[in-house]
């Protein structure tokens, strides 16, 4: 049985990067290749990265974009409160997360940055849904905050809704950027472009949850979050041809991971192969998973206990990810959103 504790490890808080870098991709980078025993541990810059990938591999990119999700509001009484919107459901409602002394009733109304009223309907646990006056989409830009986790200890600026931010966001949906994304700049593209490795996106739309600590010792008992999530025929396509050469599938993030391998997880239950989908997905990736498509992954360095310290040591292993977080402790390296990078490489 595998429990909460073994993914547990003792990070020194002043390792927990506050700040994003200047220059996206001068962070580090941690190649991790366990291809051939002993593992590989290699400290690189994350400019590097397009030096180790082949010619013709495929990096696959989740083009979500942040939503200035967090509200500071009041309710009706006078009493004060806080909003995170999880997730948009129609051109004038979606579910938040509501921080308050009291919980408000269904039908009452919230007062949001001073600015407008939104109507509480039915409850969809562990959220709510809120009734916008208009298209809730331009009242979130408009008077919403960046939604910065909750390890960084200030509050979001002109600087962070740039640089919690990946460059190449597209569609509004998500309450936390996909943070691996956040190392790529125009440069960096311009060299994987001139090494000939291939680019696409999905889209998963990180939702509240990616937060949310896992409460149980044992971790087969844990319920993972939904997330939405569309990965459009052209990849599926894409995918069908880098396999079939021989090249290599590299997720940039978990969220695409949790993307890629929710779908064709779901395809094989089915019988049938990988297809264009459009679903929530509630994938929990724990040691033993077996991977239908990544086979490998660029991604930050992840919180103790989180799930998704439990998905990378699925994906390289659980000796693997121990050696390397120790070794990356060793060498200082920046942890979690604004933190360094790994490449992890593993035997297919």
């Amino acid at each position: 049985m595998l429990t909460l504790s073994d993914f547990d490890f003792n990070l020194p808080p002043e390792l927990i990067a506050q700040s994003a870098l200047s220059e996206r991709s001068s962070s580090r980078l941690l190649e991790v290749d366990n291809r051939a025993t002993p593992l590989t541990l290699t400290d690189r810059r994350f400019s590097e990265l397009p030096t180790l990938l082949d010619a013709s591999d495929l990096l696959v990119f989740n083009d979500t974009k942040v939503l200035k999700a967090r509200f500071f509001g009041q309710k009706a009484s006078g009493g004060k409160i806080e909003v995170l919107i999880e997730r948009l459901t129609g051109a004038t409602t979606a579910l938040a997360q509501i921080r308050a002394s009291k919980s408000p009733a269904q039908g009452s109304t919230i007062r949001l940055a001073d600015a407008f009223d939104v109507t509480l309907g039915e409850r969809v646990e562990p959220f709510y849904t809120l009734h916008f006056p208009a298209d809730c989409l331009t009242l979130i830009e408009q008077y919403g905050r960046l939604p910065l986790p909750h390890y960084i200890e200030h509050d979001a600026d002109a600087y962070d809704e740039t640089r919690y931010q990946t460059v190449y966001a597209a569609n509004p949906g998500a309450v936390a950027a996909p943070t691996a994304g956040l190392h790529f700049d125009d440069a960096l593209f311009a060299q994987l472009d001139a090494r000939g490795v291939e680019r696409a996106a999905l889209t998963l739309h990180v939702g509240a949850g990616t937060f949310q600590p896992v409460r149980v010792e044992n971790i087969a008992e844990h319920k993972m979050h939904s997330e939405w999530y569309d990965l459009p025929q052209t990849l599926v396509d894409q995918i069908a041809a880098v396999k079939a050469r021989g090249n290599h599938v590299i997720a940039v993030g978990t969220t695409s991971m949790r993307a890629l391998e929710a779908a064709a997880r779901d395809a094989a239950h089915a019988g049938r192969p990988l297809a264009a989908t459009q679903a929530e997905t509630d994938i929990f990736i724990t040691p033993g998973y077996e991977f239908r498509v990544v086979d490998r992954l660029v991604t930050n360095f992840h919180l103790p206990k989180s799930t998704l310290m439990m998905l990378v040591s699925a994906f390289a292993g659980m000796e693997t990810i121990r050696e390397a977080y120790r070794h990356a402790i060793e060498q200082r390296y920046r942890f979690f959103s604004y933190g360094d990078a790994m490449l992890l490489i593993r035997r297919t």
